[in-house]
């Protein structure tokens, strides 16, 4: 008798099946992407403080810092923005060590679940290379500052690893640690007022 396949599907909290190897858009909403993201814990939980930096707090940052660079940008680029790491709600988030490790086939499923998600709230499936570029230049900034005030990295290793960022694209932001139920709530009050405007 074959062995059945293995299980490659994730019931979430909304009651919604994703399965991970041919996601569909009408199984995504954003209160579980909000809910999972969270959850999960930036540079593998080594930050100081009493909660986790979770991945919804940093896409609400990166948001942020790609608004600074592009203060023209359609809110579809920001919505992009806020949405970067969505796919790791159910895949997590694997530092840039680990990916290299595990080799292509994260990229793959990463790629195909952003896909999902970008058609999901009214995005292209593939963002312009423009777009996507500067969402990475704020995602590196983004790295800088928490690598440097919660991950206890000095500026200039930070500075090795992620570039020095423009003072421009960082004054006044001061990272803080909060309840997940507090970060839930403001990257889906983020993202429903960003998808108001399209």
């Amino acid at each position: 008798m074959p062995k059945a396949p293995p299980r490659a599907w994730q019931r979430m909290l909304s009651g919604r099946r994703l399965d991970l190897l041919d996601p569909t858009p009408v199984d995504i909403e954003i209160e579980d992407i909000a809910h999972g993201l969270a959850f999960v814990a930036r540079w593998n939980g080594q930050t100081r403080g009493e909660f986790a930096y979770s991945v919804a707090e940093h896409s609400l940052l990166v948001e942020e810092i790609y608004t600074r660079l592009k203060p023209a940008a359609p809110m579809k680029w920001r919505l992009a923005a806020l949405l970067h790491d969505a796919p790791e709600y159910v895949i997590g988030d694997m530092i840039s060590p680990v990916k290299a490790a595990v080799g292509p086939g994260y990229g793959a499923l990463d790629e195909r679940l952003t896909a999902a998600i970008h058609l999901r709230f009214g995005l292209p499936a593939i963002l312009p290379v423009a777009v996507k570029a500067a969402i990475k230049k704020a995602d590196k900034i983004s790295a800088w500052l928490e690598a440097t005030q919660l991950a206890g990295f000095s500026e200039a290793e930070a500075d090795r690893f992620f570039g020095r960022p423009a003072p421009a694209h960082t004054a006044g932001l001061t990272l803080r640690l909060r309840p997940p139920s507090d970060v839930r709530n403001d990257f889906t009050a983020r993202h429903d007022a960003l998808s108001a405007t399209l």
